[in-house]
């Protein structure tokens, strides 16, 4: 899953960070990826995992819960993408590289395993993490 999230990431356009994240089904069908897309589209919230959930619920679900559904992304999603991902009921989060400045998925913060929110989807973090690291390394060396 995270080998398909590398993927997406290729196709960020060269001004957006290469994150890419894959919604897969229960049945581990895809149903959608995205790249980050922020500076593409001048969209604050054009985070990779918000385009790949949004693209997902309009393929899967009731129109917006992905029960049962695995987000896998290259980096640790922020306390945006984590919320959505509560909301919007995701069944497992697979990532590759840690992100300790604003993680929310048990760096900075833990939105996901909060137990105030009434959805906790299971984690697992740092799955080919030398492979999605090298991915953000290479591109902010090339922005110096």
């Amino acid at each position: 899953m995270i080998r398909a999230a590398v993927a997406a990431a290729g196709s960020a356009d060269p001004r957006d960070v290469p994150v890419g994240a894959v919604v897969f089904g229960p049945d581990g069908r895809e149903l959608a990826r995205a790249a980050n897309a922020r500076e593409a589209l001048g969209d604050p919230t054009a985070h990779a995992e918000v385009l790949a959930l949004r693209a997902a619920a309009r393929a899967f679900g009731d129109g917006w819960r992905l029960e049962g559904a695995t987000l896998a992304v290259t980096l640790e999603p922020c306390t945006m993408c984590a919320g959505a991902l509560v909301l919007a009921r995701v069944g497992k989060v697979v990532f590759g590289a840690w992100e300790p400045k604003t993680g929310a998925v048990g760096s900075l913060w833990d939105v996901v395993r909060d137990r105030r929110l009434n959805h906790r989807p299971q984690v697992r973090g740092g799955v080919l993490e030398a492979e999605c690291v090298a991915l953000l390394e290479d591109f902010f060396h090339r922005q110096r």
